[in-house]
């Protein structure tokens, strides 16, 4: 552990530490501190059973005092420092404006692992594309034969590594809007930030679009001059026509930017012809063609451009070719599950928003059968009616958005004529059996939810393991 971060945890000895929330990222952050011999308090609404018997086993066997249930929160005022997990939002918790009238200090994982990282780091955000491209990412730096940390919100807790990182490592960190909403004092980090995209998401979370939006910039306005900034040359940073946004103007260090539409000064591009180049101040370098990327889809091939964008002055060109043709993808992100009867069955329990439903639907190029429904965030549907007319031809819809989802499509102008099957059902069980019936040999079958799991599940990714485990029944 290097000195400052050793500086900061031995500060913490013989004090009170407070972790709300019991999830993936702070629970091992929980059994790190313990280790450390700090007085911890893991501190959840949800009972034993809910976080799980195994896990709070082994929380007690590491000593933690345990605050669970309704009035889970009642000893942070005798707490020294609070993490917050990032599902636990500021400004909209009473308990954190009293914690901090109280003189208390509320940070979270992420934030003291970007303060106290001796590594480089390089850490991606955006509405869509951050898990894909930080995945890519740590794979192109560990082919070329960097030692990768890779966390944040994938799903890994980044503070943990503070005990082994040093100077010579990469850390690869994807950070959603919850994580970068309170985290400040970064002073000179990320050494690369990535912003892949930004659109109106997650408002029912967030107070405003204004409040999501400077979430993620709070990735770029700690940066220096020596600091890289990735942006898309295709996005519109300045959503709703509000210039003030556009993060370009948040820019400190040097801007590169990607596109698959045009060129770019300095960033990686796709040309018409599906070549992909990077131009570094005019400098032309033919890296690969689109058929060398094997996952599908267009939002794919950005990806792929976001991601050599951010390493490109430090990787060997040949290693994104490389990777291009062996990377098959990320869990629940058009993930292919298998072939059965002659049907193909795809999980993409990660499209949780309409955006995320078009690119997934362009990407088969066919008309496919869609399982769709679930909670409600608050997104605007109707921008992926006509996209589900174009690509859908049996629409499964099931869980609390089945009747929004349905409203929107067949208020869609082109509904009357195309020939589109909308079937409703209650549950994600039901929905997997409609679509092994109604599939026919050389049908593609893709869950595609374009809401959240909460309304039947813990998470997106409980969601698609359950579909995954649904469609591998099959036969027995």
């Amino acid at each position: 552990m290097n000195d400052k971060a050793k500086e900061f945890f031995d500060g913490l000895k013989g004090k009170k530490v407070a972790l709300v929330g019991m999830g993936v990222a702070n629970v091992p952050c929980t059994l790190f501190l313990s280790r450390l011999g700090i007085d911890v308090y893991a501190c959840d609404k949800r009972d034993k059973e809910y976080i799980g018997a195994d896990i709070c086993k082994e929380l007690e066997e590491a000593g933690m005092h345990f605050s669970l249930g309704e009035s889970y929160l009642s000893v942070l005022p005798d707490m020294d420092l609070i993490f917050r997990s990032p599902g636990i939002l500021p400004f909209q918790n009473k308990w954190i404006g009293e914690c901090i009238e109280r003189g208390q200090t509320v940070t979270s994982e992420t934030e003291v692992f970007m303060r106290y990282c001796p590594s480089k780091i390089i850490a991606v955000t955006g509405s869509n594309g951050k898990t894909t491209t930080t995945t890519l990412i740590s794979k192109i730096l560990a082919a070329q034969g960097y030692n990768v940390c890779i966390g944040g919100n994938i799903g890994k807790a980044l503070m943990p590594e503070l005990d082994s990182l040093t100077a010579d490592d990469v850390a690869v960190v994807e950070l959603s809007s919850f994580q970068l909403l309170t985290m400040g004092n970064m002073v000179d980090t990320p050494d690369v930030a990535v912003v892949t995209n930004i659109e109106s998401t997650h408002l029912d979370h967030h107070i405003s679009l204004d409040e999501y939006v400077d979430a993620k910039r709070n990735l770029l306005i700690y940066q220096t001059p020596r600091c890289k900034t990735v942006l898309n040359a295709d996005c519109d940073y300045s959503i709703g026509g509000r210039v003030y946004h556009d993060m370009r103007f948040d820019v400190r260090g040097r801007l590169s930017q990607f596109s698959i539409k045009h060129s770019v000064e300095n960033g990686c591009y796709m040309r018409g012809n599906g070549d992909i180049y990077y131009s570094d101040n005019g400098s032309e370098t033919y890296v690969m063609s689109r058929d060398d990327i094997i996952l599908p889809g267009e939002h794919n091939i950005e990806n792929y451009c976001t991601a050599i964008t951010a390493v490109w002055d430090m990787v060997d060109v040949g290693v994104f070719k490389q990777i291009a043709g062996a990377f098959a993808g990320v869990e629940h992100r058009l993930e292919f599950v298998r072939e059965y009867n002659n049907v193909k069955y795809y999980n993409d329990s990660i499209a949780t928003s309409p955006s995320r439903v078009i690119s997934g639907l362009r990407a088969f190029n066919t008309k496919i059968i869609a399982i769709m429904g679930g909670s409600d965030k608050g997104n605007d549907m109707s921008e992926m009616a006509e996209y589900i007319l174009k690509y859908v031809k049996v629409l499964i819809l099931n869980g609390a958005t089945a009747d929004k989802i349905y409203n929107t499509v067949t208020s869609c102008g082109g509904y009357l004529n195309s020939n589109i099957k909308i079937i409703k059902v209650q549950n994600l069980e039901e929905a997997v059996a409609e679509a092994k019936k109604n599939a026919c040999s050389g049908d593609i079958v893709a869950l595609s939810p374009a809401c959240p799991a909460f309304d039947q599940f813990k998470t997106f990714e409980h969601r698609g393991r359950r579909f995954k485990e649904l469609v591998n029944e099959f036969g027995e």
